[in-house]
């Protein structure tokens, strides 16, 4: 059974959230400090370390 990444992590998050129910100041943070790292220089050297 093949399943797309984002539903993967989209079921995840909503388990995530209704389990542990973290602020959602917190959710935002996470998520859009993410997006930002993701699109910034550091983004090479991350890649290599989880590499």
């Amino acid at each position: 059974m093949d399943v797309p990444l984002w539903l993967a992590l989209l079921c995840i998050g909503v388990l995530g959230v209704k389990l542990i129910r973290p602020p959602w100041w917190l959710i935002a943070a996470l998520l859009l400090g993410g997006y930002l790292l993701a699109d910034s220089l550091l983004a090479s050297v991350i890649d290599n370390f989880v590499k």
